[in-house]
């Protein structure tokens, strides 16, 4: 009876205090190692089954991947534990509105392998820099946008998965932990359906997510209080937190970039066995991607509603005591959620369940970037580099990205009003319009040309930088304190501005195109959608390694940049003539576990697989992707119109 009494006496500590007395048991403990023992057992099985000492193996799994993996990795690289925690702590603060970036990127996950791919595919390309190194010539462009996407790597991506992944491991747990855990999907189903009846259902969701207020809140104060829009996408075009004009036309562009045009993502569908299998896992992705609403923003909606004093605290110096975040604690609802709700064993299964999304987010981002430092920037400086060059340097790089992004962590912190997807959505919103419409110009425009795609790009970022530091430096103020800002900061909607700047960046490209020399047939040849078919002019033999490339170079030119074929071939040639000395055994698992084991013979390289055989397709395979394309699509719309 003693241990009875004295278990409530920290109850008056609750609404400072995110998670009182909430560990991890012996049972979710055990379901934790068990998981790490599974992958851990799967990810060995992997390296033996992969060729991970080549270029190819190492960057794009070897090229075989069939729909279902290829689909799985789409979501899994898409859905992080940034969107865990960011897009619950939205539902919490703003309604299912946040949910509008899952819907439209359905429409744009089928365009990539329906529209974008056969184009990347056709002009056997390994990285995004390289397609437009091709398209355009020159080094000007892809060097830019490598650069581009390392930044938005920092920005966007790294930063707020580690700090996503703080909130929920550090904070909740109070562990420090970094385990690559395969979850299910499935255990979503069981917080969802306990916290919808522990709010009555969807219709007592709706009645008590507007009375969920915060018990500390000043009553004379609107902070705080949920939004009367909270349970429609569509909003206001001009007071609103999410203006539909934007959501329709400034969201599609940056959604466009990301599952289009994003090395990440692009990176998982060109590891397909052929553009079949590329169309199915985009599918499988698509309709994945209807679980977010219901996976992640009602959850954090219901988060709310449970436990209002945490959540939904509306004072700065309550914040910071409950979360440490002055700005707001939306984003700890969803591990609130998790902690109070799940049962001893489920717990530690969701447990795991982050602790995947977060590693798989991870472990993508770190290949894509070190795919595109090694393959678009390090190639152009040292193009003799070895294969084991490539790979260290590849690897090194990964951990200097991870140490300038946590340097950035408490920039993620204190922006958006303390609401993580928001502050992605913001920065992208900045940043990748202009190289989306460079992309969608280059694709579908034959006339478009390397002059008007360089200064439409760097034109286009400069405006994006300029507004995106002006956001950083008049940071929101809270709903008690006046508004101060800039004009173009507190009238223009980040959704408004990315519209602003896609159509900026359309005109500069178009009319410096029209006005200057066309590209010549080299440059459009198989990277375009309508000359796709076309045969890519292509020199076999071995290029000369001039020591710079010219700006404005052709195909011919800029293919002395190592692509990677021509590195597999000259690497395994200089491999076979050299003498392996002998290691100990410690070296050669070292060695092994990076993938860097050598062989005392080199297989013989086969020769690449014509590039109109990897686009024919089965009637009737093709036949049945379309049909489920049409069911897809109408699923999406009908989401739409059912919560607009």
């Amino acid at each position: 009876m003693e241990s009875g009494t004295s278990s409530p006496e920290p109850l008056p500590s609750d609404p400072l205090e995110a998670f009182p007395q909430k560990s991890l048991e012996p049972a979710d403990i055990a379901v934790l190692v068990l998981y790490f023992l599974f992958v851990l057992a799967v990810g060995l099985w992997s390296t033996v089954k992969t060729k991970r000492d080549t270029v190819k193996g190492y960057f794009l799994a070897g090229g075989d991947m069939v729909w279902w993996p290829v689909g799985a990795s789409l979501f899994a690289s898409n859905v992080g534990s940034g969107h865990f925690i960011g897009l619950a702590g939205s539902g919490a603060a703003m309604g299912i509105s946040a949910s509008a970036y899952e819907l439209n990127g359905i429409f744009s996950v089928l365009m990539l392998a329906w529209i974008f791919l056969p184009i990347y595919i056709a002009g056997q390309v390994t990285t995004m820099p390289e397609y437009l190194r091709k398209r355009f010539g020159g080094s000007r462009i892809p060097t830019t946008l490598a650069v581009l996407y390392l930044l938005m790597y920092i920005f966007t991506k790294i930063s707020v998965d580690m700090y996503a992944g703080a909130i929920f491991i550090q904070q909740s747990l109070h562990l420090d932990l970094y385990l690559a855990i395969v979850g299910l999907l499935a255990i979503t189903a069981v917080y969802t359906i306990t916290g919808f009846d522990a709010v009555g259902g969807m219709e007592g969701l709706k009645e008590k997510y507007f009375l969920a207020l915060a018990s500390n809140r000043t009553e004379n104060s609107s902070c705080g209080l949920p939004r009367e829009d909270a349970f429609h996408i569509f909003r206001d075009p001009v007071t609103s937190d999410l203006p539909w004009p934007g959501i329709l036309l400034g969201m599609s562009v940056p959604s466009l970039w990301y599952w289009c045009t994003d090395q990440v993502i692009v990176q998982r569908s060109l590891a397909a066995k052929n553009l079949s299998h590329a169309k199915g896992g985009s599918l499988m992705a698509a309709y994945l991607k209807l679980l977010p609403l219901f996976m992640m923003v009602f959850p954090g909606m219901i988060s709310r509603v449970l436990f209002p004093d945490q959540v939904a605290c509306a004072d700065p110096e309550i914040c910071r005591k409950v979360c440490s975040n002055p700005s707001g604690c939306s984003d700890i609802a969803y591990p609130k959620l998790v902690l109070e709700i799940l049962p001893t064993g489920l717990r530690g299964l969701m447990m795991a369940v982050m602790v995947a999304a977060l590693m798989s987010s991870l472990t993508s981002i770190f290949n894509s970037s070190s795919t595109i430092f090694t393959m678009d920037l390090w190639n152009i400086t040292r193009p003799r580099a070895t294969e084991k060059e490539l790979m260290i340097v590849g690897r090194v790089f990964v951990l200097l990205l991870v140490l300038f992004s946590i340097l950035w962590i408490p920039v993620v912190q204190a922006s958006q009003g303390g609401q993580l997807f928001i502050y992605i959505q913001s920065v992208s919103s900045y940043l990748q319009p202009p190289v989306a419409i460079v992309f969608i110009m280059g694709c579908f425009w034959k006339r478009t040309n390397e002059k008007g795609a360089f200064w439409g790009l760097v034109l286009g970022l400069l405006l994006g930088f300029i507004r995106l530091v002006l956001d950083f430096i008049y940071l929101e103020p809270r709903c008690d304190q006046p508004d101060e800002r800039p004009t173009v900061v507190k009238n223009v909607h980040y959704l408004y501005f990315s519209i602003i700047l896609s159509t900026v960046t359309l005109v500069i490209v178009s009319t410096v195109s029209w006005f200057t020399a066309p590209p010549s047939k080299e440059m459009v040849s198989g990277l375009t959608w309508f000359t796709r078919h076309d045969p890519v002019v292509r020199k076999e033999q071995l290029p000369p390694l001039p020591l710079t490339l010219p700006q404005n170079g052709t195909p011919e030119s800029s293919s002395t940049s190592i692509q990677l074929e021509i590195v597999q071939e000259n690497m395994s040639q200089t491999h076979s003539c050299a003498v392996t000395p002998k290691r100990s055994k410690v070296v050669k698992a070292i060695l092994w576990l990076c993938g860097m084991e050598s062989k005392g013979k080199e297989e013989p390289m086969s020769k690449v697989e014509p590039v109109i055989t990897f686009l024919e397709e089965n009637p009737f395979v093709k036949t049945l992707l379309d049909i489920n394309l049409i069911i897809c699509i109408s699923c999406a719309i009908f989401v739409w119109g059912y919560f607009a």
